[in-house]
């Protein structure tokens, strides 16, 4: 464990979460602030640039979220997650999505065991990849809708049923899936309502010119990076907890309502060019998520409040896979993140946000 977060570690396991400290808290989101930017330079070691992705994984991450990641091949999504699972000492397990992939390669199964000792014959239970506390799911629109609903449900309720036993996942569990954008034979994209299901949908884009070529010597020299563990499990659950603790001022949280009101065209605020543009808006979840990431983003930034600026940060990765554009819209070329930018242009905070400023 990281010394920079073993005081709070201590003090945490001494105090209940109802009779949570404030002072404890303010001292975990310095603490938190500082193993970010530890986590980021880890990070660094291998990855170039990216800083958002990483950011946004790592709100996820703390708000006990799962994200789809979004990228053409060749943009080193794998190597993300499995560096920054090596950053926060966690176990990591990679499934390669493929058409014949069956739930059970992915949950588990029983195998029968014969006992030397009696001679009985006897089911024990293997564990499949699922049993880590970070799991990639490699490609996810590859496999078929009936091992897809396995690992969503594994996503909701973090156990594996198998039979009449039910066996509890890992604490903490994640799920960072990816999807390539410009495939479409041989897929099955996600539904709206199990795509729902992901607090995040993050594009992970092109690096720049002097990116891409610090990676290109990188890549062909010698390089090799060694990464520290700089936060654990146990720091994670815990900080988890003091997320929810962030406070926020009404007009934060109205704020987040008004944007995710604002996607659905049926809705009598609407803005006129959401009815025309927008088939089927957010729901709820995408509220609460849109708030949970703000707290998070907050406290990774060293401050223990949430400003306006928190939430508009967060939308589109929260919204760009709940919004589903009209025939018009996607004849037009104008995709839900173009949707987000102009809902974000119309909605203003319903007060000045003076502690973001």
């Amino acid at each position: 464990m990281d010394a920079i977060l073993e005081p709070l570690v201590e003090d945490l396991q001494k105090t209940p979460v109802a009779e949570a400290d404030p002072d404890l808290d303010l001292q975990a989101v310095r603490d938190l602030n500082a193993a970010y930017e530890q986590i980021v330079d880890e990070v660094g070691k291998v990855i170039v640039g990216q800083r958002k992705v990483i950011e946004q994984v790592l709100v996820a991450t703390f708000c006990r979220g799962h994200a789809l990641l979004v990228g053409v091949p060749g943009l080193a999504k794998t190597l993300l997650v499995s560096t920054l699972s090596q950053a926060l000492d966690l176990s990591f397990k990679r499934i390669q999505f493929t058409p014949d992939l069956m739930p059970s390669d992915i949950t588990g199964t029983e195998v029968l065991e014969e006992d030397r000792s009696t001679g009985k014959r006897i089911f024990r239970f293997v564990h499949g990849p699922l049993f880590a506390n970070m799991v990639l799911a490699d490609e996810i629109n590859r496999t078929p809708p009936k091992t897809q609903a396995a690992l969503l449900e594994a996503m909701q309720e973090h156990v594996v049923t198998i039979g009449d036993q039910d066996h509890k996942l890992p604490d903490p569990f994640f799920v960072l899936a990816t999807q390539n954008p410009i495939e479409q034979e041989g897929t099955y994209p996600l539904p709206e309502a199990q795509l729902d299901r992901f607090m995040f949908m993050i594009l992970v884009g092109y690096p720049t010119e002097q990116e891409e070529l610090q990676i290109m010597k990188q890549v062909t020299g010698t390089h090799s990076a060694t990464i520290e563990n700089v936060i654990s499990c146990e720091d994670i659950l815990r900080l988890q907890s003091v997320v929810r603790r962030v406070p926020a001022a009404d007009h934060v949280f109205q704020y987040a309502r008004d944007i995710s009101r604002a996607t659905r065209p049926h809705d009598e605020n609407a803005p006129e060019f959401a009815r025309e543009l927008i088939q089927w808006g957010a729901g709820p979840r995408a509220s609460i998520s849109m708030m949970m990431a703000a707290k998070a983003r907050a406290i990774l930034h060293g401050r223990f409040h949430t400003t306006t600026e928190d939430v508009r940060e967060m939308a589109a990765p929260v919204l760009r896979h709940r919004i589903l554009p009209t025939f018009n819209a996607e004849a037009a070329g104008i995709n839900s993140d173009r949707i987000i930018e102009r809902l974000l242009e119309e909605i203003s905070p319903q007060a000045d946000d003076i502690l973001g400023k």
